[in-house]
C-alpha cells in the first residue's frame, strides 16, 4: 500500500517548510507593540544561519482587532516590516489570524463580551471580516506562504473537555473563515490551527473534524506534546499523530512540538528534537515548525509567563539569541533534507499495514468514548513494534474500507471491529493475506471480550470464555514458549513479556484449537499463538492482549512483539528492504523520483551502538557514496545512508 507522505506543492513552498514558530524575545505575543525591527532581523538571522526557512506568526487578536470594525494600522505596518525581513533572508512565513488564545492563558479582544465564537452569526462574521481585511493588506507580499486561521481554537473558542461544540457547528464556521481567506485573495495554502486534536487523530471529539474540515483546508497540521511512560513511545508520539493525521491523504505538517529547557537537560532537548524530526518524517509529516524562536528571561512579570514560567523557555535559540541543542538538531535535520532532495522524495511502499477500527473516530450506539484511548494506545505501541522489526507500516482504516493491496494486516488489541470487516479480513486471508489478532478484553466491565462475531470461525478456535468474567493472567511475565518454526522464531524459543492491565483488560482468551494448530504456549502449556490456513493465506491468534500490555507497562520498549512482528512478515511474504539484528534500531527507507533510495537507521539506545543492516542491495554514505558495512550510531543517534 503507498503509505502517506504528501508535500505542499505551492509556488512560494518549493522547499519543505522547516521553521519555528515565532514571538520576539522583546515582547512574546505583545511584541507588536514595542515591536523592535533590529531585534527581529537578528533573531531571523540566527534561524536562517542554521537552515530554516520560515516562521509561522501570530496578529494578537486584541491588539490588532481593538474594535469590531477597526484594525490597527499602525501594527500591520509593523507586521509589513516583519515580511520584508523576512523577504531580505529569503524566508517565508505563515500568519496566524485569531490569536487568542496562547501559551496557558486566553485573550479576547474587548469587545467580544462572552459572544460565542461558532454560533454567534455576528461573532463568527467579525472574525471572518478580520480574516478577509488582514489577507487583502498582505497576500501579495512574497514572505507569506501559507495562513491559518487559529492558534487552537478547541481550547480557546470552548474549553472542549467540559462543553465540546457540536461538528456541524465547527464546520461551518471552519467554511466561513476559510472562504474569507479565498474571497479576499488569499491563494497560498491555508489551514486551521486547531491542532488537529479531533477525533481521527485523539478519539477525543471535540468538534473539529479532518473530514469534514478536509474540503475548505490545504494541509493538516498535528501540535504534539503529550507525554508518555516509555521513551521509544515518547519519540514515536509525533510520528504516530501524522500518520493518524494523514487520515484525508493531505500534506501534514507537524505545526507545533517542542519542549521547554526547564524541564528537560539541555542534552536531552537536542535527543527529542532528533527523534521528533526524523520518526516523524518517516511518518509522513512533510514540513515543521518548532515551538518556538526564543526564550523570554525578561518576560517573567508578564503573562502567561507568570503562570506557566516553563513557558519563557521553550525557544530554540536562549534570550540573548544564541542557538540550544534543539537549534542545533534542526540544522542537522535541514542538511539531512537537502542531501536526499526531500521534496521529491516519499516514502516506501509497503506490504503491512495496521489497521484501525472505525470505532476511534465514530460514535456508534452505545459505543463508550472511553473505549478509545485503549483504541489508542494499542496502535501507538504497535506502531513502535513494527518500527523496531523495520517492518514498512502503514495504516488502513476501517472507516474507509481497508486496503486491498496488503499482505499482512496487523490488528493489535484494539478489541472491536465491524462486521464488515470481520468479514473483508477473512477474504483477504482467503486470497492469500495473513490476518494477525490478538485478543484483548477491553478495560470496563460492559461488554468483557471480543467485540466481533465468530472469532472462533475465523482463527480455527472454541473459545472458553464464561459470560461476564474475565479469565485473569496471574503471571507478571508471559512466557510464549514456541512449539515450531514461525517466520524467524525458532522451535523452542521463549519470548517474554511483560504483564499489565487493569481488572479487565489483565485477561487472556482460553480456546480449543479446531482447524487451527498451536504455533506457542504459555507457561501452562494453554495455547497462546495459533495459525490457520485458510485458502491461500492465513490467519493468526496471539491469545493475550500483547501490545495493550505493553502500552500500560512502563519503560518496556524494546519488547518482545517485534520478534513476531518479524515472524509475521516473513510468514506473509512482506518485504523489509533493510534490516538491523539490534532492537534498539529501526530501519526505514524513502525513495525519490529518480529512483534512488534512502534508508533512516534510527537508534532507541541510550549508548552508542555498532550495527551492521542487511539490505537488498548495498549502502553508501550519502555524499561521498563510498560503501558503508558497519554502522556506529551514538546514544539515540541517527544516521541516513543511500540503498543501491
Amino acid at each position: 500500500m503507498r503509505r502517506h507522505s504528501a508535500h505542499l506543492t505551492h509556488d512560494a513552498a518549493v522547499l519543505p517548510w522547516l521553521g519555528a514558530n515565532f514571538w520576539s524575545r522583546t515582547g512574546g505575543p505583545l511584541m507588536w507593540r514595542d515591536y523592535d525591527p533590529e531585534v527581529v532581523r537578528a533573531e531571523l538571522d540566527v534561524l536562517r544561519a542554521h537552515g530554516l526557512n520560515m516562521t509561522r506568526s501570530f496578529f494578537y487578536w486584541p491588539d490588532f482587532h481593538p474594535e469590531p470594525h477597526r484594525i490597527d494600522e499602525e501594527l500591520c505596518e509593523r507586521f509589513r516590516d516583519f515580511l520584508d525581513a523576512h523577504r531580505e533572508r529569503g524566508m517565508g512565513t505563515v500568519p496566524t489570524f485569531i490569536v487568542g488564545h496562547m501559551s496557558g492563558e486566553n485573550w479576547d479582544p474587548a469587545w467580544r463580551g462572552g459572544r460565542d465564537l461558532y454560533e454567534d452569526v455576528w461573532m463568527v462574521g467579525r472574525q471572518a471580516w478580520f480574516a478577509s481585511q488582514m489577507t487583502r493588506r498582505f497576500k501579495d507580499h512574497p514572505a507569506v506562504t501559507g495562513w491559518l486561521i487559529t492558534n487552537e481554537m478547541p481550547g480557546y473558542g470552548r474549553i472542549y473537555q467540559v462543553d465540546p461544540p457540536a461538528g456541524d457547528v465547527v464546520t461551518a464556521w471552519a467554511q466561513a473563515m476559510c472562504n474569507a481567506v479565498r474571497a479576499a485573495g488569499g491563494t497560498q495554502p491555508v489551514s486551521l490551527g486547531d491542532g488537529a486534536w479531533g477525533i481521527e487523530v485523539t478519539g477525543r471529539d471535540n468538534g473539529f473534524s479532518l473530514r469534514d474540515t478536509a474540503e475548505y483546508v490545504d494541509f493538516v497540521g498535528p501540535h504534539v506534546y503529550r507525554s508518555d511512560t516509555d521513551r521509544a513511545r515518547q519519540h514515536h508520539r509525533a510520528a504516530f499523530e501524522c500518520e493518524l493525521a494523514g487520515v484525508t491523504g493531505q500534506p501534514v505538517v507537524l505545526e507545533e512540538f517542542g519542549l521547554s529547557t526547564d524541564t528537560v537537560s539541555a542534552a536531552n532537548a537536542g535527543v527529542y528534537y532528533r527523534q521528533t524530526l526524523h520518526n516523524s518524517l518517516l511518518g509522513g509529516a512533510t514540513g515543521w515548525m518548532a515551538w518556538n524562536n526564543t526564550d523570554y528571561d525578561d518576560l517573567w512579570e508578564q503573562s502567561p509567563y507568570d503562570h506557566h514560567p516553563f513557558e519563557m523557555h521553550f525557544g530554540i535559540t536562549d534570550a540573548a539569541g544564541a542557538p540550544k541543542e534543539p537549534l542545533h538538531e534542526l540544522a542537522a535535520f535541514a542538511r539531512v533534507l537537502k542531501d536526499v532532495d526531500f521534496a521529491r522524495c516519499r516514502r516506501a511502499d509497503a506490504g503491512a499495514a495496521l489497521v484501525v477500527p472505525a470505532f476511534l473516530e465514530r460514535g456508534y450506539p452505545y459505543s463508550r468514548p472511553a473505549d478509545r484511548p485503549l483504541i489508542f494506545t494499542s496502535l501507538h505501541q504497535a506502531y513502535v513494534a513494527a518500527r523496531t522489526a523495520d517492518l514498512p507500516v502503514g495504516l488502513t482504516r476501517e472507516a474507509d474500507g481497508i486496503a486491498e493491496d496488503v499482505d499482512l494486516y496487523l490488528l493489535p488489541a484494539t478489541r472491536q471491529l465491524t462486521t464488515r470487516t470481520r468479514r473483508a479480513l477473512q477474504r483477504r486471508a482467503e486470497a492469500g493475506a495473513t490476518v494477525y489478532l490478538s485478543f484483548c478484553s477491553g478495560e470496563h466491565p460492559g461488554t468483557r471480550g471480543p467485540w466481533f462475531d465468530d472469532l472462533d470461525g475465523l482463527f480455527g478456535v472454541e473459545q472458553q470464555l464464561s459470560y461476564g468474567v474475565a479469565e485473569p493472567i496471574e503471571d507478571d511475565v508471559l512466557e510464549m514458549t514456541f512449539r515450531e518454526d514461525f517466520g524467524g522464531i525458532q522451535a523452542g524459543e521463549v519470548l517474554r513479556f511483560p504483564v499489565a492491565g487493569n481488572e479487565d483488560s489483565r485477561a487472556y482468551l482460553p480456546v480449543v484449537p479446531r482447524d487451527a494448530r498451536v504455533v506457542a504456549v504459555d507457561g501452562h502449556g494453554r495455547p497462546a499463538l495459533l495459525c490457520r490456513e485458510t485458502g491461500r493465506g492465513r490467519t493468526v491468534l496471539a491469545t493475550y492482549p500483547l501490545e495493550h500490555m505493553a502500552a500500560r507497562t512502563a519503560r518496556v520498549n524494546p519488547e518482545r512483539t517485534h520478534r513476531l512482528y518479524a515472524a509475521l512478515a516473513e510468514v506473509a511474504g512482506v518485504a523489509r528492504p533493510v534490516t538491523v539484528d539490534e532492537p534498539h534500531v529501526g530501519a526505514d527507507t524513502l525513495v525519490h523520483e529518480d529512483g534512488r533510495r534512502f534508508v533512516w537507521l534510527v537508534s532507541q539506545a541510550d549508548g552508542e551502538l555498532t550495527v551492521r543492516p542487511v539490505a537488498d542491495g548495498t549502502l553508501h554514505a550519502l555524499g561521498t557514496g563510498e560503501p558503508v558495512a558497519a554502522v556506529t550510531l551514538p546514544a539515540f543517534g541517527v544516521r541516513v545512508l543511500e540503498l543501491r
